[in-house]
């Protein structure tokens, strides 16, 4: 809808008012009314403009409403709200010299880390009421500088059903981004941009297994749309576990109390250092926003994930070279006592046949070994063993204890 100039509606009512309404219909069936009044505001000859909107009919456009769920992915926002430069038009005034110590750290850490941080606005196809292929907004989200090669991690919800991916940068440069892979197990994904080196500052990493509760974070994001916000706080605990995007758990998982939102998904969490420590991915809110309750996936499992993804497009984890039958466990458990996984078969190029493992031979009466442990945690379904290998490498050896007749054995076994 366009308006006409304001200079050209006509001057009605008392103090020079004026008023205009335009009605908009779809055929003859009207919609929506738009009203809008120029008054004027004394000798000064100001004017002020009112604006109202009354929906007169509410039309069906296939569109559902849904409640968010407890914990929800913190990514779209409805309407994407371009990032602006903060750049002044003159010389940019001294800043304050007085400031406390813990102030001056945290602008520090803020400017040192905030041209490492993304805005990423995504575009899904559609068609229109004519059949045409279309492209629409779809969300918001941030992202940050992982190398020199201009690969861009983010969440794999952010890019998640969308077409094309564009890429901001801190100084507004904008780049149509290249998709190189993703994980949604982890709720990761890495885009590149054709950027020149120099403008690209990667991320540090830091540790978050050497990470403690109660100590200082930092949230870098773009909520809501709006560019290069930064919010604080501590970590409130440790060692959570959240749904990815398969229904898969995502463990080790750093609970925060700063404030993020719609439009944070993918950002940095850093700590007083400015070191990488997690991804904010999601929040627990009944109301979609924060509500001092986020999610970081935690920097370890990036560091192990995202080389993987560059340099494969996708997550291959590690495995014992072992099958299992979930159904056959169940009744094995119930009827020795043990919990565990039952080896179905084992493959005999793996790690798991040279270290000796065996598997179930009906035909042979043998029941294969169960598997109760791995490097000492406990595993009792293929998911418990899933998500114990997923902290491991091709390559790396664990310990995998079993349960052979009656007795406890420990073996050592290659991953593949």
């Amino acid at each position: 809808m366009r308006y006409p100039d304001s200079e050209a509606w006509p001057r009605t009512g008392q103090n020079g008012a004026s008023r205009r309404t335009l009605h908009l219909r779809i055929g003859k069936t009207p919609v929506m009314k738009y009203t809008r009044e120029r008054r004027h505001l004394g000798k000064a000859a100001r004017f002020q403009d009112v604006a109202s909107v009354s929906l007169l009919v509410v039309v069906t456009c296939g569109c559902t409403i849904e409640w968010p769920p407890t914990t929800t992915a913190i990514a779209e926002t409805p309407v994407e709200i371009l990032p602006v430069s903060m750049s002044q038009s003159g010389p940019a005034p001294e800043p304050y010299t007085d400031l406390r110590t813990d102030e001056r750290a945290t602008v520090e850490l803020f400017e040192n880390a905030s041209p490492s941080v993304v805005y990423i606005s995504t575009v899904t196809r559609r068609r229109d009421l004519f059949g045409r292929g279309v492209n629409v907004p779809q969300g918001t989200g941030t992202g940050f500088v992982w190398d020199d090669e201009g690969h861009i991690v983010t969440n794999f919800h952010v890019l998640q059903g969308a077409s094309s991916a564009r890429v901001v940068m801190h100084d507004q440069a904008s780049y149509i981004a290249d998709y190189v892979g993703g994980s949604p197990r982890h709720d990761l994904a890495v885009l590149r941009i054709d950027a020149p080196t120099e403008s690209l500052r990667r991320v540090q990493l830091g540790d978050s297994d050497r990470v403690r509760v109660g100590q200082s974070v930092y949230a870098i994001g773009n909520p809501f749309g709006l560019s290069a916000t930064l919010t604080t706080g501590i970590i409130s605990a440790l060692n959570r576990q959240i749904e990815g995007l398969t229904n898969d758990i995502i463990e080790d998982v750093i609970q925060i109390d700063a404030a993020i939102n719609p439009g944070n998904s993918g950002g940095p969490l850093l700590d007083s250092q400015g070191r990488l420590i997690g991804i904010n991915s999601q929040i627990a809110s009944p109301s979609g926003g924060s509500a001092g309750v986020g999610f970081s996936v935690p920097v370890n499992t990036v560091a192990r994930v995202v080389p993987q993804l560059i340099a494969d497009g996708e997550y291959t984890p590690a495995r014992l070279g072992i099958t299992s039958n979930q159904r056959l466990n169940r009744a094995v458990a119930e009827r020795l006592g043990v919990n565990g996984i039952l080896i179905d078969q084992v493959d005999p190029r793996s790690g798991a046949a040279r270290a000796g493992l065996r598997g179930t031979e009906p035909n042979a009466d043998q029941l294969g070994d169960i598997i109760v442990q791995i490097n000492g945690t406990s595993v009792q379904t293929l998911r418990d063993l899933r998500l114990v290998l997923d902290r491991y490498e091709s390559g790396d050896q664990v310990t995998v204890t079993i349960v052979r007749d009656d007795d406890v054995q420990n073996l050592v076994v290659p991953l593949m």
